[in-house]
C-alpha cells in the first residue's frame, strides 16, 4: 500500500451492495451521512496527514435517510461463530428488534451452530427469529443459536443464502469469523449477487483491531475479579499460601491486566506480550519465593497464552485454525510446587480456572448496553446496503470498518504503555523477570493497538 492520500482513504473505505434508492422507514431527528468521519488519531501530533492527504478516519455508523434494501421484501440471517461470550444474545435480540420494529423486516433466520447452519448435510434447521422468540434471551448466557468453529465451503454457504433469498447475513464472531465473512463476501461478489455481509466483533479477549472495545470483555474481567478475590482468600488462609488463577487471553493479556487492576489483590500478572523466565536469579520462581518469604502469601494471575515458550512446539490447531495452547496454569502449578519442595519451603497452593464460568455468563449491564447498541448499528448498516464491514467503536463513537482491515492487523497489550505500567505498580512485580540485562533506555515500543500505521505498506 502506498503512502498516498488515495491509499489512506481507500484503506477504510466501506463497500456498498448498490446505490441507495429507497426512502428509509426509520424515523429520527438525525440521519448520518457517509461523509461523517471519526478520526483514527485525535492527538495533536497526529493532525497532520501523510503527504498532505486527509487524516485517517472511519465512517460514522448510524441510520441513513436513503437505504438500499426494500424492507417489505428483505430477508435476513444471523449466525454466531467461535467460542461463547457474554452478550451474544443481546446482539441477536437487538438486531431482530431493530429490523422488525424500526424497518419492518419480518423475516430473520437464525442459522444454528455457526457457519454449519448454512450447510445442508449437517441438518441444522434454521430458527425463525421474531420479537417473541428473542424477547427474554438477553437474560441468558450463551447463544440461542449455539455456535461452532471452523470454515465451511463458501460456495455451499452462498447457495443456501440464494435458496432462502437472504439479502443480509449478520456474522457475530472473532478473527476466524471475520475471515470466513470476508471469503463469503468474495464468493458473493464473484457471482454478482446483491447480498450484504455485516460483522459484529465478538472476542472476549478484546483483541480485534480498529475497535477499542468488544462486548463481553467487561463482563469477563468483572467475573474474573471474583476468582482473584477467592484466590486471595485462599492464599491468606494458610501458611505460605498461593492462589493461582488462569484467565482467558490467547494472544492478548487485556482480561488478565484489567482483572488485576480491578481486584487489586494480585501480586503477579503474566501475559503473552511480556516475556518471563521460570528459573534463574531474576526468574519468576525466585520472585514468588521472595514474596512468600517476605509476606507469607501470593496471588498469581496468568493469561492462558502466557509462557507458551516453555512447551514443545507441536503445530496443532483447532477447527478455526488457531494454534492449540498448552495449559500454562497446570505448568505453573507443577513448577511452583517442585521449586518450593526443592527449596524445602512448605507450600499451600490453590489453582482456579474460571474460564467456562465466565464465557457462559449473561452479560453485565454495561456489556448488555454495548452489545445492544452494536446490534442496532449493524441493522442500520445492513439496510443501507453496506457490506464486507464490521461495527467498530472508536473515540466513543460507533463506526463502519472494512473487515479486511481487521483480518490483517492485531491488537495487543503494549508492554511499554500506561496499562502495563499500572499493572506493575498495582502488583509490585518486577518489570522484568528474565535473566538478561535490560537496557534502561529501551525503545518505548508501539501503542496498545499494534497495527500497521495508516498509509504505510
Amino acid at each position: 500500500m502506498s503512502n498516498s492520500p488515495s491509499s489512506n482513504a481507500d484503506r477504510f473505505s466501506v463497500e456498498h451492495v448498490g446505490p441507495r434508492g429507497v426512502t428509509s422507514p426509520y424515523r429520527t431527528t438525525r440521519y448520518v451521512s457517509d461523509d461523517e468521519r471519526i478520526l483514527y488519531d485525535t492527538s495533536v501530533a497526529a493532525q497532520g496527514a501523510p503527504e498532505g492527504g486527509s487524516p485517517c478516519s472511519f465512517e460514522l455508523a448510524g441510520p441513513r435517510e436513503r437505504i438500499y434494501f426494500d424492507p417489505s421484501k428483505t430477508r435476513c440471517g444471523v449466525v454466531t461463530c467461535g467460542g461463547l461470550c457474554p452478550g451474544l444474545n443481546d446482539v441477536i435480540r437487538a438486531i431482530v428488534l431493530q429490523l422488525y420494529h424500526w424497518y419492518g423486516v419480518h423475516t430473520v433466520y437464525g442459522f444454528r451452530y455457526g457457519f454449519e447452519g448454512l450447510i445442508p448435510h449437517y441438518g441444522h434447521e434454521a430458527l425463525m427469529l421474531t420479537p417473541k422468540t428473542v424477547s427474554n434471551i438477553h437474560q441468558e448466557g450463551g447463544s440461542i443459536l449455539a455456535s461452532s468453529r471452523g470454515p465451511q465451503p463458501f460456495d455451499e454457504m452462498v447457495d443456501a443464502l440464494e435458496r432462502l433469498n437472504v439479502q443480509v447475513l449478520f456474522c457475530i464472531g472473532g478473527d476466524g469469523t471475520f475471515q470466513g465473512a470476508l471469503d463469503l463476501s468474495k464468493e458473493i461478489r464473484r457471482r454478482n449477487l446483491k447480498i450484504s455481509v455485516i460483522a459484529v466483533p465478538k472476542t472476549i479477549d478484546n483483541d480485534v483491531a480498529f475497535t477499542t472495545r468488544t462486548f463481553g470483555f467487561e463482563t469477563a474481567y468483572s467475573i474474573a475479579t471474583e476468582a482473584i478475590r477467592g484466590a486471595h482468600v485462599e492464599a491468606t488462609g494458610a501458611p505460605n499460601g498461593i492462589g493461582l488463577v488462569k484467565l482467558m487471553g490467547r494472544h492478548a493479556g487485556f482480561i488478565a491486566a484489567h482483572a488485576v487492576l480491578a481486584s487489586r489483590d494480585a501480586n503477579f500478572c503474566l501475559v503473552p506480550e511480556v516475556e518471563f523466565e521460570l528459573a534463574g536469579g531474576n526468574g519468576f520462581l525466585t520472585h514468588v519465593l521472595r514474596r512468600i518469604q517476605s509476606r507469607g502469601h501470593a496471588v498469581i494471575v496468568t493469561a492462558e497464552g502466557a509462557g507458551q515458550q516453555f512447551f514443545e512446539e507441536e503445530g496443532a490447531t483447532d477447527a478455526s485454525g488457531n494454534k492449540r495452547l498448552k495449559d500454562i496454569g497446570v505448568l505453573l502449578r507443577e513448577r511452583i510446587t517442585q521449586y518450593f519442595r526443592l527449596m524445602k519451603v512448605p507450600l499451600s497452593l490453590k489453582y482456579i480456572d474460571p474460564s467456562y464460568l465466565i464465557r457462559s455468563a449473561p452479560a453485565h449491564a454495561s456489556d448488555s448496553l454495548f452489545a445492544g447498541l452494536l446490534g442496532q448499528m449493524a441493522a442500520h448498516a445492513a439496510m443501507a446496503g453496506k457490506t464486507e464491514m464490521f461495527i467498530g467503536y472508536w473515540n466513543d463513537q460507533f463506526t463502519h470498518v472494512p473487515i479486511a482491515a481487521a483480518t490483517t492487523n492485531t491488537k495487543r497489550l503494549d508492554p511499554h504503555g500506561n496499562l502495563w505500567q499500572s499493572v506493575i505498580e498495582c502488583t509490585g512485580q518486577p518489570r522484568s523477570m528474565t535473566n538478561r540485562v535490560e537496557e534502561e533506555d529501551a525503545d518505548p515500543g508501539e501503542p496498545d493497538l499494534v497495527v500497521e500505521p495508516c498509509g504505510v505498506a
